[in-house]
């Protein structure tokens, strides 16, 4: 297949595209490089099933036409990390909601189908042993900044949900959980990177 993977050049989409390429697809990465670094694609790089765009999915203009050629949509690309949410409100509400509309809307156009990727910061604080997927979310006062990004992630779910029940457009979402491993920084807040440096700190 011909897949676009946006943010593909970071932490999770790296390994994702590494593996969509293993599996004989072709892959095309869009990635606004603003916290994926283009070096955690360096296994996959001379691969000639990889294409790399450096650009935004708030640019429609470079999304569209990616979008219609291709015949799946990995959406990954996203402001992550609770020190980036809370220094860059703004722009991370614009990139997470706008981002994934632009997204959503060319893939309707083109009747793409869409993998949405989520994350369990929509449930702030429930403190609920065991989570499901319809279970009531629990958040702070708008005015707390670090909940702007459990809001946007809640309404990219609800746009995706959306636009497959009034536009029958394929989607899918799914909800990540301190997700670890390598090429993966600590620097925008992650939780195991820095329990991780702490106890090597002692």
């Amino acid at each position: 297949m011909q897949i676009l993977v946006t943010g593909g050049a970071g932490f999770i989409g790296s390994h994702l595209c590494e593996r969509l390429l293993t599996d004989g697809h072709h892959v095309t990465v869009l990635d606004s490089v603003s916290t994926g670094r283009l070096s955690n694609l360096n296994e996959s790089i001379n691969s000639p099933q990889l294409q790399v765009i450096e650009g935004s999915i708030l640019n429609s203009s470079v999304l569209n036409p990616l979008i219609k050629d291709a015949e799946y949509v990995f959406h990954l690309a996203a402001a992550v990390g609770v020190f980036n949410i809370v220094t860059n409100p703004l722009e991370s509400l614009l990139t997470n909601i706008r981002g994934t509309e632009n997204v959503l809307e060319a893939a309707y156009r083109s009747n793409t189908p869409v993998f949405l990727t989520s994350s369990s910061e929509v449930y702030g604080k429930n403190v609920s042993d065991s989570l499901k997927e319809n279970d009531d979310r629990i958040l702070g006062s708008p005015l707390t900044l670090r909940w702007s990004y459990s809001e946007a992630k809640a309404i990219d779910e609800s746009l995706a949900y959306a636009y497959y029940v009034e536009k029958q457009l394929e989607t899918r979402i799914v909800r990540f959980f301190n997700t670890v491993g390598p090429r993966q920084l600590g620097t925008y807040g992650m939780v195991v990177p820095r329990f991780v440096k702490a106890a090597l700190a002692h």
